[in-house]
């Protein structure tokens, strides 16, 4: 795709979004039906979906450094928008999975289109901190002796004579089975003889073997036409994909090698951009910089001599740190600002008369209608049905579209073919910053020039500053101090590298492992929105686990600017059996946005840093070093010993229920802008206590076992990923509908186990069939219904759980029947009092 492509891609997007928010702006009303709300945030989010989308890839290929920086503010502006909007629907459904069936066939969407984009900025922009941070982690490794990528591929050495006699049986064997295909061939050449023999010899019919040998012929001729036949059927009915649909195709070849271009003109025009952004400050500066400081000082002068003229009296000059002269003279002109010195002096005037009004006239029953009051509004709030929350990103993403209108929308570009940078533009904003940069030495001068006036003129003194004020900001930094001594640093005198190399040399910080969320494979559940109107709620697939994992764990830790507006997610919980892909999935969040990984499973840090003071210490030294490098995700594994109920006597000396007390304390300690996140990971969730357990983890995700739907897709992605190839000898269908109840951890042992070296070499003359792969997989126990329904029951006990039951079951919450008793015991006080 071209520049032009690419512009026009944007301004189609812009239009879309454009749209969107002018509909958002006019749902204003508050609104009662629950059915209606939800399509209307459903509608949204899907949209914003799509914009989404289309303007990450826009900012991905763009090559224009200003039009990018729009763009990137923009996107950051969706995404929190997508986030805020994923959080009403959890608060008004009271679960975390949605299901948009419906809603995606009446806008005639795939629901592939739904997927959420990560966007490719995330390790783009700080791809070189990455790669020198991964190369120092493999030196700190290799140095301790902890590198385990090695391990696996590393060979055992034999003794010279052991090595001897190992080729020594395998030259035996292959002798051996040479011997014996020779003795075959001899014995079948006897009895070929001795069966001659015993028939007697016949005179060979020439016509007899011709016949034979046609009929042979024509039958595989025949059988290999029909096979051929009708493959080319089902490729026309769409059943099955054309011969060359797998093949990389020399387009998308070529379209690769044009991205990989692309993005070496986007860093280049990034580098003349910043250039030029001090250059042209140079030359402003030099150019227009005493004109500026002229039209200035006249504009300040101007202002005193009006306000001598109006007041009697010379004006105070705005301070420093309020602002100095551009407090007044922000976008206005001298006579705007006269004006305003006039009205100024008429509101005080009004307020003066109004305080000795309100002073004469005092109300009588002002306690009886505060109470009327306050009993209106309580009214109002009840009859007032459901309204949507503010936004905090609506305004950013409306300022950057209104940029986009003036700036850009119409903008002739035919000069400017290679999409560099506009100067004009960057003249525009220098300026403002030459300006308050000049403003500063003006206002010192200024501030001088009506000290003098005011002492030639009126001979007035300035007054001196109050000492109330002084003494109350010392008692403010008083107070600061002992808030300061409360968080001591532990390891001041330390620096950040050095702590770095003692977390890897502890293993609490570890290599994750290079997996993409994209590799984390499943299908959609089609039939979520039917099976809820019949009230039956159905089991999340594993795509929807996918998209909240992208939502709550990869796009906020991802970007700063959302992570800081966002509704915060600081923990989150993923509970499933073994084998459904939980560590795959912590391991993802890091790769996806270049995250440190910390490991505080309580197996890693049994007997490291012991006593009260070694696991102060060690959580010091693990949150100052995340919060340093962030983004951060701090991991514990198997979480559910942290909580135990009851420490069973084999893991009591492995003191699990070490972090229980401090996990709380530190999740409070996190900020809006602490990119790090704290994820668990359980396969057991009914052994720990839960009220404990829901006050750590915010977001709990259930993860399921595989549908049918996600069998197929994973037997077919897996067996091709290791190098198997499927043919209609290879029925999927049947080995997703017999590994019922399997995860994809086994899926992946049966494959890896199936799928030899060996095994690959022969797939040319002995294709793959399900059997091998039923066989392997009847050793291993599945997941029964019975484990997944224990996993439904522990997330009815979950507070979201319990609410999502409430409201199904009544619809009243606890504060509905709270306030149901208030109502009845204020009518039976009623009753007696008549």
């Amino acid at each position: 795709m071209s520049n032009a492509m690419y512009n026009k891609m944007w301004h189609q997007t812009q239009e879309a979004l454009n749209s969107l928010l002018d509909k958002e702006s006019q749902l204003l009303e508050p609104q009662r039906n629950q059915v209606f709300i939800f399509q209307t945030l459903a509608t949204y989010y899907i949209k914003y979906v799509q914009i989404f989308g289309n303007l990450e890839n826009v900012y991905d290929q763009i090559v224009h450094p200003q039009k990018r920086r729009l763009i990137r503010k923009i996107l950051d502006g969706v995404m929190g928008r997508i986030l805020e909007l994923k959080n009403e629907m959890v608060e008004l459904e009271l679960t975390e999975f949605h299901y948009f069936d419906d809603i995606l066939q009446d806008l005639k969407l795939a629901p592939q289109q739904l997927d959420i984009p990560i966007p490719k900025y995330f390790l783009k922009e700080k791809m070189d901190v990455i790669k020198e941070r991964e190369k120092i982690l493999a030196q700190i490794l290799a140095a301790s002796g902890l590198d385990v990528t090695d391990t696996k591929y590393s060979v055992k050495g034999i003794p010279i004579e052991e090595a001897i006699k190992v080729i020594q049986m395998a030259e035996r064997a292959r002798q051996g089975r040479l011997r014996a295909m020779f003795m075959k061939q001899i014995f079948l050449q006897e009895y070929r003889a001795k069966q001659a023999r015993l028939l007697g010899e016949r005179v060979p019919d020439e016509e007899a073997a011709a016949v034979c040998i046609q009929k042979v012929w024509r039958g595989f001729h025949q059988n290999k036409k029909t096979e051929r036949e009708r493959e080319e059927e089902m490729v026309f009915l769409g059943m099955n994909p054309p011969p060359l649909f797998n093949k990389v195709s020399a387009t998308i070849i070529q379209a690769e090698k044009v991205i990989s271009l692309r993005n070496e003109v986007q860093s280049r025009h990034e580098e003349d951009y910043k250039e030029a952004l001090i250059t042209i400050k140079d030359s402003l500066k030099l150019v227009e910089g005493t004109d500026i400081k002229e039209n200035l000082q006249d504009q300040i002068r101007h202002w005193f001599i009006e306000c001598r003229n109006l007041t009697g009296t010379f004006p105070n000059y705005p301070k420093e740190e309020e602002g100095g002269s551009a407090v007044i003279f922000s976008n206005k002109t001298t006579e705007q600002v006269i004006d305003d010195i006039i009205a100024s002096q008429e509101e005080d005037e009004k307020t003066k008369k109004k305080k000795k009004t309100k002073k004469e006239k005092k109300p009588k029953n002002a306690k009886k209608d505060k109470e009327k009051k306050e009993t209106k509004e309580k009214n109002k709030e009840e009859d007032e049905g459901w309204k949507m929350s503010p936004s905090v990103f609506l305004p950013t993403m409306e300022e950057g579209n209104n940029v986009y209108k003036d700036l850009w929308k119409n903008k002739d570009e035919s000069w400017n073919f290679p999409q560099d940078y506009d100067p004009e533009l960057i003249k525009e904003e220098k300026r403002k910053e030459l300006e308050s940069e000049i403003r500063v030495q003006v206002d010192e001068l200024m501030r001088q020039e009506l000290k003098n006036l005011k002492l030639a003129v009126n001979r007035e003194k300035e007054l001196p500053a109050k000492t109330g004020k002084k003494g109350g900001k010392k008692k403010s930094k008083g107070k600061k101090g002992k808030k300061g001594k409360k968080d001591k640093d532990l390891t001041a005198d330390r620096t950040t590298e050095s702590l770095y190399k003692e977390l890897v040399e502890e293993g609490l910080l570890i290599q994750a492992l290079k997996v993409n969320l994209s590799d984390y494979i499943g299908e959609y559940s089609y039939l979520g929105t039917t099976l809820r109107q019949v009230s039956i709620e159905p089991m999340p697939s594993l795509l929807d686990v996918r998209q909240l994992i992208a939502l709550y764990g990869v796009l906020p830790l991802g970007s700063a600017a959302v992570h800081e507006k966002a509704p915060l997610v600081k923990s989150l919980l993923l509970a499933g059996p073994s084998g459904v892909g939980k560590k795959m999935l912590v391991h993802a969040i890091c790769t996806e946005t270049g995250a440190n990984l910390f490991d505080l499973s309580a197996a890693n840090i049994a007997g490291k840093y012991p006593g009260k003071n070694g696991l102060q210490m060690m959580l010091h030294m693990v949150f100052k070093v995340a919060h340093q490098l962030q983004p951060s995700v701090v991991w514990i594994g198997d979480t559910e010993k942290t909580f135990y109920k009851k420490v069973p006597s084999a893991e009591r000396m492995m003191e699990p229920k070490r972090l229980k007390k401090q996990l709380p304390k530190i999740l409070k300690l996190l900020k809006p802008d602490d990119r790090i996140l704290i994820v668990g990971t359980t396969k057991r969730p009914f052994d720990a206590e839960l009220q404990s357990f829901c006050r750590v983890y915010q977001k709990i995700i259930l993860i399921p076992r595989p549908d049918y739907a996600s069998r197929y897709v994973l037997w077919k992605e897996i067996i091709q990923r290791n190098g198997g190839v499927v043919t209609n000898a290879l029925n999927i269908s049947c080995l997703a509908k017999v590994t019922d109840g399997f995860t994809q951890g086994h899926i992946v042992q049966v494959v890896k186990g199936v799928l030899t070296d060996r095994r690959i070499r022969q797939q040319i003359h002995k294709p793959l069939t399900a059997i091998e792969f039923i066989e392997s997989i009847t050793s291993m126990s599945p997941v029964y219904q019975e484990e997944e329904e224990s996993f439904k029951n522990w997330y009815s006990k979950t507070p979201m759980g319990r609410k999502r039951a409430l409201a199904l079951t009544g619809g009243t919450t606890e504060k509905e029947k709270d306030k149901g008793k208030k109502k009845e015991k204020k009518g039976r006080k009623e009753k007696k009092k008549k």
